[in-house]
């Protein structure tokens, strides 16, 4: 949908400066053409707690959308879910993490535009629009920890295989993908709550220039800071170096980083891999040569067609 709205604005300020009557009929065609189009791609919009939260993150002020479809300040989580053509459907699913240091979300190039092209590969792409934790730890974990329980809920309605069900995260969206992968349960049995039975644990994790771990000297501190303020117990940040809390049970993943990130170094990912081996997890590790952070579904990284070539490839095995 943000393509789309940057799309029409570029569209409107080419046509107020075009004088020639039959060209501008041509590019007002062109312009309800494109308002077809992305209206097929309009992902259908769930609010994640329609019954309201348990826990508020008391941030105050209203949240903003930037010109790019990030959001500052969000307190509403939902879910965006974009669907495939249910001929392609190969009925697994990934719920997407963006990234923003937990203060902001990069709906658009980590977000939207890698749920359109998961659906390309016939899976079903669906972001998260977490709320901000405002140093209440506990808030994004429990959104994208739902969010997984509600997935598999839906997973009949939306062709879904509730054994195939991944997560992936951009940077700080990375820590939170790699907190649910680590911090799971298996379904509640004796609640009220029909959501609580279903597990929330990731059959898969995909985690793209991760934050993994709280400890100095590795984490990016900016959403250490958001996550757990700015000066965290020695208990909080174990729980949160998720690199401590690999398990035989913690599901496969993938990982891609760039070497010279200087925003969130690229030990991170090593560390993480490291841990999932030392526990006979599978998972494989990509470290690009250049690339710095934050590239998305940005077609300007050097190395985007190589990327999403083994991305593609992975998830057809996965």
């Amino acid at each position: 949908m943000f393509l789309f709205i940057r799309l029409i604005n570029c569209c409107i300020r080419v046509f107020k400066a075009v004088k020639m009557k039959r060209l501008k009929f041509l590019l007002l065609s062109f312009v309800l053409g494109c308002a077809m189009l992305a209206g097929a791609q309009t992902p259908e919009v769930f609010p994640l707690w329609p019954q309201g939260v348990k826990e508020n993150n008391g941030i105050k002020v209203d949240r903003t959308v930037d010109d790019q479809g990030g959001i500052s300040n969000n307190s509403t989580a939902e879910l965006l879910v974009f669907h495939p053509d249910p001929a392609k459907n190969t009925g697994k699913a990934v719920l997407i993490c963006p990234g923003g240091g937990y203060t902001y979300l990069a709906m658009g190039y980590e977000g939207e535009e890698f749920a359109q092209w998961l659906v390309k590969q016939g899976i079903t792409g669906i972001v998260l629009k977490y709320r901000m934790p405002n140093q209440h730890d506990r808030i994004p974990m429990t959104d994208a920890l739902r969010a997984m329980k509600w997935i598999r809920s839906r997973s009949e309605e939306w062709g879904i295989d509730p054994a195939k069900v991944g997560i992936a995260g951009f940077s700080a969206g990375g820590h939170l993908a790699s907190t649910v992968s680590t911090h799971f349960d298996s379904g509640k049995s004796g609640t009220t709550d029909r959501l609580e039975q279903y597990s929330s644990r990731p059959d898969f994790q995909i985690l793209f220039y991760p934050v993994i771990s709280m400890t100095a000297g590795l984490t990016h501190r900016g959403s250490r800071e958001a996550l757990l303020g700015k000066n965290p117990s020695a208990e909080a940040i174990a729980q949160y170096s998720n690199e401590q809390h690999v398990t035989a049970k913690t599901p496969p993943a993938l990982l891609f980083h760039s070497d010279d990130d200087t925003v969130v170094p690229s030990m991170n990912s090593v560390v993480f891999y490291q841990a999932l081996k030392k526990n006979k997890v599978p998972a494989v590790l990509y470290i690009f040569d250049k690339g710095g952070h934050g590239w998305g579904m940005r077609n300007n990284f050097e190395y985007h067609n190589q990327w999403t070539n083994l991305l593609a490839n992975w998830l057809k095995k996965i």
